[in-house]
């Protein structure tokens, strides 16, 4: 049975799962992208600071300074799986009750823009022992491994029925709007960590940006681990449902001053045309243009 629960608990849980790996000096070019693990000083001169990514610029610091590798924290290995019997690979003809198997394809390169190596698995599964042998099949590779099914309970069942099987789980539903069940735990001799997300895209989005996503940052050794916020004049009236929070799709002004929730939240297509989320807490159900938001930045778009 499963219990309803707070964005913030399930994180913190989340992240008691997940540790900064292991640092290790790499070769300049191996380390691009990765982050840096400790200072690095010219002289008594602080150059760069532990904990940022490193860039072109930061490779080529290093190397003006005499340095041919650096400190790093290596590149989390995340393994995405989608599983469900109906699920189809894009570019076949579809059939009656079935749908394009779209959450590892958004979730492997989710996983990849974060700083990680993502590794993509589809599976159909006839059964849990067939579910079992290909997650065990990945064990060797992952540091955390991602899985989500199809829209219906059916494929979430079989993954949870797997899952308890092969280590410690517990299921939640997140108190999120158009949200799902989630489970999360510990699996295999190692104690990878594991994260099933919902079957709707947009639902397994939002939860791979508030829960995936962090233990990701965390797992590089990053400074910051969240998405920064702001508060911006909302230019349209949102409803929500007040009994849950919401994260509602929408385009953040150029200056960050004011933000427009996008039409149709319903349609996967918000995800692609969405800036930011705006976040609206319990209890507020209706939000008047003008009223002051606080606004989950995704990404600056400019012309």
């Amino acid at each position: 049975m499963s219990e309803r629960a707070r964005v913030d608990e399930v994180l913190t849980s989340l992240l008691e799962l997940c540790q900064p790996l292991e640092p290790f000096d790499m070769p300049l070019l191996d380390a691009h992208d990765a982050t840096l693990a400790e200072d690095v000083y010219a002289g008594e001169r602080l150059v760069m600071k532990a904990g940022s990514r490193i860039r072109s610029t930061q490779i080529g610091l290093a190397a003006s300074i005499g340095l041919d590798h650096l400190p790093t924290r290596p590149h989390p290995r995340v393994v995405v799986i989608s599983a469900g019997p109906d699920l189809v690979e894009p570019g076949v003809p579809l059939k009656s009750d079935e749908e394009y198997e779209t959450n590892s394809w958004l979730l492997t390169t989710a996983v990849r823009e974060v700083g990680a190596v993502a590794y993509r698995v589809h599976s159909i599964p006839d059964d849990e022992a067939q579910l079992q042998s290909v997650i065990e099949d990945q064990l060797v590779r992952a540091d955390l491994i991602i899985i989500s099914g199809e829209r219906h309970d059916d494929s979430f069942d079989l993954i949870t029925r797997t899952l308890t099987k092969m280590g410690e789980i517990k299921t939640v539903e997140i108190a999120i709007e158009s949200s799902g069940r989630h489970n999360f735990g510990t699996i295999g001799p190692d104690k990878t960590p594991v994260v099933t997300l919902p079957g709707d895209p947009i639902a397994a989005y939002i939860s791979f940006e508030l829960l995936i996503r962090p233990m990701i940052r965390t797992m590089l050794g990053t400074a910051t681990i969240h998405r920064p916020s702001v508060k911006a004049k909302l230019e349209k009236a949102l409803s929500s449902s007040g009994g849950m929070r919401s994260y509602v799709r929408a385009i953040l002004s150029e200056d960050g001053k004011s933000v427009v929730p996008l039409s149709s939240q319903d349609e996967q297509a918000t995800l692609s045309d969405a800036n930011c989320f705006i976040a609206v807490p319990e209890g507020e159900t209706d939000l008047a243009a003008g009223a002051q938001v606080t606004v989950v930045v995704l990404e600056r778009r400019y012309l």
